[in-house]
Order: C-alpha cells, then sequence, then structure tokens
C-alpha cells in the first residue's frame, strides 16, 4: 500500500464497499490497496470508521462491523510491565467480565449476566487504531516523553529500568518476609526474548472485573479456567460499566502475583494517559459532542437502556498479568 495521498473524493465516486467482519481481515484489505486515501466527513449519526482508497483503479471504501471480534484462546499474550490494555468484546463477552458475580454450580462457577459492550463510535475509532498500529508503533511513548518535558516532578512517571520487570514461575510464590524481590530466585523467573522497541505494547480484548485485588497465581489460573481468554483484572470498571458504556484501557502495573510492587505504578498510569490520547485522535469532536448523553434518545442509541458520554474516567491503581494475563492503571473512556 502506498501512502495515504490525494484529496478527499466525493462520496458517490467510491464504486466497491468491502465490509469485514473482524479488524484483522480490513487490515488485510486496507494494506493491498494501491493508494489509501484521506477520509471524508460522514453523516450525522453514522458512528462507523471507514477507510478508502484505491484497489485497481476502483475507488474503495472499507468497512468494519463493530461488533463482537472473536475468541482468541489460542493466543498467547506476551503483555509485560507498562503495556497498555483495551478491552474490545471477545465471544459472549462485551470487553469486560465481571468475574466474581455468579454462582457455584456442580458444574463449577457459573457467571451470571453479562457487562455493555463499548458503543460503535469507540469500537471503531479502536479497529482503525489497531489497525495502524499493524504497520507503526503506537504514539504512547511520544506522548510520555513529552508529559515528561512538563515539569521535574514529573519524573516520577519515567519508564523504571527493564531489570524490574521479572515474571516468577507460576509455582513461586513471594516470600512474605522479604519486602522487595530483590531476594527472589532469579532462576524461578521465566525466561522472555527482549523486544525489538522500549516502548509500551497495547493489547485488545477482554478484561476481568472484580472487587478485590488479585496477587495469587492460583487465584488468577481460577479466573481464566472459569472466564477464558483474560488479558488483564481489574477493580473498578465493572461498577462502571453498569451506568454507563464505555473503553476500559489499563497500564500493566505488576503481573497479579505475591511478587506485586508498586515500582510501575506511574509509568503504568502514564501509559494508559497516552493510550487513550492516541484513541481520541480518532474520534472527531464533533461527531462525539453530537452523542446524546441522556434522555430517551440516548438510551435508545446505546440499546442497553443506558446513557453514555465521551469523557474518561481516571481510576486507581490495580494489578496486572503478563504473559498470559495482566492487571493495571487506569483510564476509562466513556
Amino acid at each position: 500500500m502506498q501512502d495515504v495521498q490525494r484529496s478527499p473524493r466525493a462520496c458517490e465516486e467510491y464504486t466497491v464497499a468491502v465490509v469485514c467482519a473482524m479488524e484483522l481481515e480490513m487490515s488485510a484489505v486496507r494494506y493491498m490497496l494501491d493508494v489509501e486515501h484521506r477520509s471524508l466527513p460522514t453523516k450525522e449519526g453514522d458512528f462507523n470508521i471507514y477507510i478508502l482508497g484505491e484497489l485497481q483503479g476502483h475507488n474503495v471504501v472499507l468497512a468494519c462491523l463493530p461488533g463482537n471480534q472473536g475468541k482468541g484462546s489460542a493466543a498467547i499474550h506476551d503483555i509485560r510491565l507498562g503495556d497498555v490494555v483495551v478491552s474490545m468484546p471477545e465471544g459472549q463477552y462485551g470487553g469486560v467480565v465481571q468475574y466474581d458475580l455468579g454462582k457455584e454450580t456442580d458444574d463449577g462457577f457459573a457467571l451470571k449476566g453479562f457487562l455493555s459492550p463499548p458503543p460503535p463510535l469507540l469500537r471503531g475509532a479502536v479497529m482503525k487504531m489497531r489497525s495502524d498500529h499493524r504497520v507503526r508503533e503506537s504514539r504512547a511513548e511520544e506522548f510520555v516523553s513529552a508529559m515528561l518535558q512538563r515539569g521535574r516532578r514529573l519524573s516520577v512517571y519515567e519508564r523504571p529500568s527493564a531489570d524490574l520487570d521479572v515474571l516468577f514461575e507460576t509455582d513461586y510464590p513471594h516470600d512474605p518476609q522479604n519486602f522487595t524481590c530483590k531476594k527472589c530466585d532469579q532462576q524461578k523467573s521465566v525466561s522472555r526474548s527482549c523486544r525489538e522497541f522500549e516502548g509500551p505494547e497495547i493489547h485488545y480484548g477482554l478484561i476481568a472485573s472484580g472487587d478485590r485485588v488479585v496477587r495469587s497465581t492460583a487465584k488468577r489460573s481460577e479466573i481464566i479456567r472459569n472466564v477464558g481468554n483474560i488479558l488483564c483484572f481489574e477493580m473498578e470498571a465493572a461498577g462502571l460499566l453498569t451506568e454507563f458504556s464505555c473503553i476500559v484501557i489499563r497500564g500493566i502495573s505488576d503481573y497479579a502475583d505475591s511478587h506485586k510492587n508498586d515500582n510501575w505504578q506511574h509509568y503504568a498510569a502514564a501509559t494508559a494517559a497516552a493510550c487513550t490520547k492516541e484513541l481520541l485522535t480518532y474520534i472527531d469532536p464533533e461527531v462525539a459532542s453530537a452523542v446524546p448523553v441522556s434522555s430517551k434518545d440516548a438510551a435508545s442509541y446505546w440499546g442497553n437502556g443506558l446513557a453514555a458520554r465521551h469523557v474518561f474516567h481516571g481510576k486507581g491503581v490495580q494489578n496486572s498479568g503478563s504473559g498470559h494475563f495482566s492487571i493495571g492503571k487506569d483510564l476509562n473512556i466513556c
């Protein structure tokens, strides 16, 4: 695919439409385009994200259905401290799973009820950002660096040394008599290859939400057995989603085990904020402001009886999982 170029064409000039069910399908077609065109304004009430371009002489418009993105239970997630997880629907879940809401049955723990998926406008923006990141790095590191230039006191948000990012084997608990992990057996750590780039990676999928901090590998594994392909654990989103339909963004500050510490809390908050800032570049403020905030019209638009707003709501520190799971910090975009 060539660089984005040429002046926007009229909508009527696009004669081929490609509608994809998943972002990965849309990206495959997108990067087959001979030329990608700049976006055109959308009509009032249309919250879909479109990609325009040219393919073999045809003017093509790509669209991705903002629905479930499939179940990725076989995927291996190389999640590390400082990375970011963005909630997105998978399988029967809307993006955030309240893992402690349910009942015990003869077949094990059964979840009760489901939380609402993100609204179409946010889902479309996430899919466009994710597609962009298939060929370039996210802007998270850029935004964090710019923030650090605003004052010396903000240096607490700098990225900690990679030596402080250690994932221990699941059967190796932390000695409660040791305040830090300096005396932990490094032979019990999981060997992971070095990344080509130092900045945070952004992951998309399910976030588990409950009313307790998870710092036990046994509990972590139990939740994953009950729910499935969980990327992240946290404590506030489930309560928020009973009032608002939103996207949840978490920076990873620990691995949801007994080795939990505070070394990565500030940086994880910064990367979540940076991801939020980048995501908002994909949303036209005028389009977002046109979405109703309350009233029957809002409930009708969101389709779940809930009012909604496109504002973000900062939250406190959470846990994180890596390798397969994570818990982290911070922003909910509603």
